[in-house]
């Protein structure tokens, strides 16, 4: 069985650095070859790529932009209304996926807009998402970029986010019929929607492009407290043959270095 390959997420890793290339250089000090990040927008995009070559470090998810974030906006492909502004964010993506060499971009669903029943607007903001996603997947196509859509649970995380259970993406994904849209499988947010997590991780590998983890419910070290045994979803995610990356997407409860035990051990048994 080959490795899992883990990648650093430097939106919530390595943030006792200001910048993301100098969290780039500190993700490749650790021992990590490749990084994700949210939201790159405010850096300058030359020296991510100047870090990014010199670290030899592969970029492989970035989200589209949230939209605007103090108007409580978090992704806009599914937000009636919307669809100029998702496209032009869309577009921004598409400049430092390609400039980063980037290969994923997470399709932010966004939430349920303020004031309204989501009973009552789930059919029109799924099929608005939809057709989003079958305008992203073409375009993307084109650039050999694999779009993602990730639920995220509303339960504790977000209670406004529209997408939150792998059963509603996996529907939507269906839907859109396209084969470089993808699931993203963040084990936090399915644990604490969902559980059943090694018959999801069964019933969904087909469609799952990328995956990230955090323990739960502190969302910390995959090592640390709480209810996932992560050595156990390793093994589960080894023997299916999941050879995508695993994006490290967790709050450190130290220092990033001092909280990397989890991962130097696995690489050590590996001999990765």
């Amino acid at each position: 069985m080959a490795p899992l390959k883990f990648c650093a997420n430097i939106s919530w890793l390595f943030t006792e650095l200001p910048d993301f290339s100098q969290r780039i250089l500190a993700a490749a000090a650790a021992g990590f070859q490749a990084v994700e990040a949210a939201w790159l927008y405010d850096s300058d995009l030359q020296e991510l790529q100047r870090v990014r070559k010199a670290t030899g470090v592969e970029v492989v998810l970035i989200n589209t932009p949230p939209g605007d974030i103090k108007a409580g906006d978090l992704g806009l492909a599914a937000v009636p209304g919307r669809e100029a502004e998702f496209r032009e964010g869309l577009d921004l993506s598409l400049k430092y996926a390609r400039a980063l060499d980037c290969k994923r971009i997470h399709l932010m669903a966004g939430r349920v807009p303020v004031d309204s029943d989501r009973a009552t607007v789930a059919k029109e903001m799924e099929a608005v998402f939809v057709q989003n996603l079958k305008y992203a997947a073409d375009i993307l196509s084109k650039e050999g970029i694999t779009g993602l859509i990730e639920p995220i649970n509303t339960r504790i995380t977000d209670p406004g986010y529209f997408l939150d259970s792998p059963h509603q993406a996996s529907a939507i994904l269906e839907k859109v019929g396209k084969p470089n849209m993808k699931l993203q499988m963040d084990i936090f947010h399915w644990q604490i929607m969902d559980g059943n997590l090694t018959q999801n991780i069964q019933k969904y590998i087909p469609v799952i492009g990328h995956v990230q983890i955090a323990q739960v419910p502190s969302r910390n070290e995959p090592d640390s407290a709480g209810e996932l045994s992560y050595s156990y979803l390793f093994d589960t995610l080894e023997n299916i043959g999941y050879q995508g990356y695993i994006g490290c997407e967790y709050k450190p409860q130290g220092s990033t270095d001092e909280g990397l035990g989890w991962i130097k051990e696995y690489w050590a048994h590996r001999k990765c």
